[in-house]
């Protein structure tokens, strides 16, 4: 009996012991590593709140569908960058420090980007930001900075192609005074200049600029000849741009607002202000392909947001974030379980030492994996090309009551299509731009021409000539002594007219005779030139002859008449028509030479017929009438009766 009971225990502890170690090997297949990753946003903006819960939405999704399969769990470390580049920095500084975070999503603004990834350089951290768009923030700069999001850069050449589409040549960019909107300048006026489109002026705004000065800013722009505007900078400052435009009346026939995708992104029309003020609107955005899986999350989205009133509708921003988490926490897998630690550099008791940040043991393995990593986002295909997102197609919207619609698609193969149900075709242009169904500010169908005649702008100084005769035909001066004033007209001047009339915006100009008190000419045509190099007048215009000595000087056109002088005179006819005219364009030294060679003919037949010739008789003076009879018909008679002259002389010879 004891026997059978001692069995029974060294079976059950037999079998207790195998249970434990079961139990023991699946615990273990189930264990994951917590990765530390810092979050760093504006929690106080739209944009920040709108990030944060989709970043947790994210892993929540990843880990719920591959729960079983990743060894490795991010954790989220969240900062405030209280909307400062400071509180940025400093958060970033917290987290490499005193968290040993492995990356870090964010920050939010371009100016934030520009100081954290420094940090993240020293400290071998990858800084991911989805919502850092300036092409200042280049991707050379750092290696281990990504821009889960696009480059302003990108949308330049969507801009320019629609302004190219409609033969616009001047246009006024307004932007915000920050690294964001400033960023962007260059690359635009490098795309319009290759359209022969200039920006003449560029209108800057303080990202705390009040009322006023945005008006101040609003009424300088009105009296200026163009009315292309690009506004290039965040919703809630271009929102009040636009209700201020439309206050003072900037938002009426003849406008073209085109807004870029920092603000077109963001852009509500739920509030019947702004979109009253926003009315007819041009927005470039990028393109998002609508699948199922987008819209199941937009749903889970409205219905988790539900009880967050301050977080409005979801953007492309909102899908960035998403699909960079996603992307981290695949790169971080990739890289396997290992034991994720920074190591000590330059040890210090200060909390803030530059000096002292760790650096990441598996910073440029991590990096590495998030160059490598592809998939298929709720965003689209997601990948990483130097570092930032690529994408080729742009959306251009039409904002017509509180609709968004969108009336093209651009793309690098084919700019803008005309079919775009297909985005394919031959891009438009300006003969065809009418096919685009816009509706511009003032409800109007026209499309405007993008210029009117400013009312500040000073006027060109046109000198002529003052001259009289064959000049006048070229430009003629008549001085009105009653009102003081000169009227000035001839070919020249028609020409200037016609040219100056052709051109696609408005040149204010006034002619100004090159005259004394007297209302005599001032000098000779090179005093005049002259005065356009002293600035006395920006051009002349006029019958003046293009000299090596005057180019010194100006510039030339290209000549509208034929060089040359063309004179007409009368011809008195004072030739005698007598019947010995045609005598007289025989000269004495052809006389003479016709004389000459009479005899000399003469000489030559006497020699050659005189003794075997029967005609040329016995007498010298038979013999010589012969010789001039048979010489003078050389030169008289036609060819063929000489032939047969010949030919009877020779039937008698024989």
């Amino acid at each position: 009996m004891r026997r059978m009971d001692t069995l029974i225990g060294v079976l059950s502890i037999a079998l207790l012991l195998c249970f434990q170690v079961c139990f023991a090997k699946e615990a273990a297949e189930h264990i994951t590593i917590p990765v530390n990753v810092g979050v760093v946003l504006d929690a106080h903006t739209e944009i920040g709140k709108m990030g944060m819960k989709c970043i947790s939405m994210a892993l929540s999704d990843l880990y719920a569908s591959h729960g079983s399969s990743y060894k490795t769990r991010l954790v989220l470390n969240r900062r405030d960058s209280k909307g400062t580049v400071v509180g940025a920095a400093a958060a970033a500084l917290d987290l490499l420090k005193n968290v040993e975070v492995q990356a870090i999503l964010g920050p939010m603004t371009s100016m934030q980007a520009n100081f954290v990834i420094n940090l993240g350089d020293v400290a071998q951290v990858p800084i991911i930001s989805f919502s850092a768009t300036s092409p200042s923030l280049s991707y050379t700069r750092s290696e281990f900075f990504f821009r889960a999001t696009l480059n302003d850069l990108s949308q330049v050449q969507a801009i320019s192609a629609f302004i190219h589409a409609f033969g616009w040549k001047a246009a006024v960019p307004i932007y915000v005074h920050n690294e964001f909107g400033e960023g962007i300048i260059p690359f635009l006026n490098d795309a319009l200049e290759k359209i022969n489109t200039n920006l003449p002026y560029r209108s800057v705004i303080h990202p705390l600029a009040s009322d006023d000065e945005i008006l101040k800013e609003l009424y300088k722009l009105m009296t200026m000849q163009t009315r292309i505007f690009i506004v290039h900078m965040p919703f809630s400052l271009g929102s009040r741009l636009f209700m201020k435009a439309k206050e003072i009346g900037m938002m009426s026939k003849g406008y073209v607002w085109i807004t870029t995708d920092g603000m077109t992104n963001f852009l509500r029309l739920e509030n019947s202000a702004i979109a009253r003020s926003m009315q007819g609107v041009i927005g470039i955005k990028p393109h998002v392909r609508v699948t199922k899986r987008l819209q199941a999350f937009s749903y889970r989205w409205r219905y988790n947001s539900q009880e967050e009133a301050s977080i409005q509708d979801l953007n492309i921003y909102g899908l960035w974030a998403y699909d960079a988490t996603i992307a981290l926490a695949m790169a971080v897998e990739k890289i396997g379980p290992r034991h994720f630690s920074f190591q000590k550099i330059n040890v210090s008791n200060g909390s803030m030492d530059l000096d002292s940040l760790p650096v990441s043991t598996v910073g440029k393995d991590l990096q590495h994996a998030l160059v490598d990593t592809s998939f298929t986002g709720i965003s689209g295909d997601f990948h990483f090309k130097n570092r930032q997102l690529d994408t080729s197609i742009f959306e251009i919207i039409n904002v017509v009551g509180k609709e968004k619609k969108v009336i093209g698609i651009w793309t690098t193969e084919n700019g803008i299509p005309r079919n775009l149900t297909s985005m394919s075709g031959d891009p438009i242009l300006p003969s065809s731009a009418a096919s685009l169904d816009i509706l511009w500010p003032g409800d109007s169908k026209s499309i405007p021409k993008g210029w009117v005649i400013p009312t500040n702008e000073k006027k060109l100084r046109i000198g002529v000539p003052v001259k009289d005769g064959i000049s006048s035909k070229f430009v003629r001066v008549i001085n009105d002594l009653k009102s003081n004033t000169s009227k000035v007209s001839g070919f020249s001047i028609d020409i200037f007219d016609a040219v100056m009339a052709t051109l696609p915006y408005y040149v204010p100009y006034d002619y100004v005779p090159f005259e004394n008190a007297d209302g005599k000419s001032a000098g000779s045509y090179d005093d005049m030139i002259y005065q356009v190099y002293l600035g006395n007048f920006d051009a002349v215009v006029g019958d003046i002859t293009i000299i090596a000595n005057r180019s010194n000087y100006v510039d030339f056109t290209l000549p509208y008449t034929e060089s040359g002088v063309t004179m007409i005179v009368p011809v008195k006819d004072k030739k005698q028509k007598t019947a010995w005219v045609f005598l007289k364009p025989l000269t004495w030294d052809l006389w003479l030479t016709s004389v000459c060679f009479f005899i000399f003919f003469a000489f030559v037949i006497w020699i050659l017929e005189r003794k075997s010739n029967e005609e040329f008789g016995q007498t010298p003076p038979r013999q010589l009438g012969t010789s001039l009879w048979f010489s003078f018909s050389t030169m008289v008679f036609s060819q063929r009766k000489m032939q047969l002259l010949i030919m009877v002389h020779s039937e008698k010879k024989w």
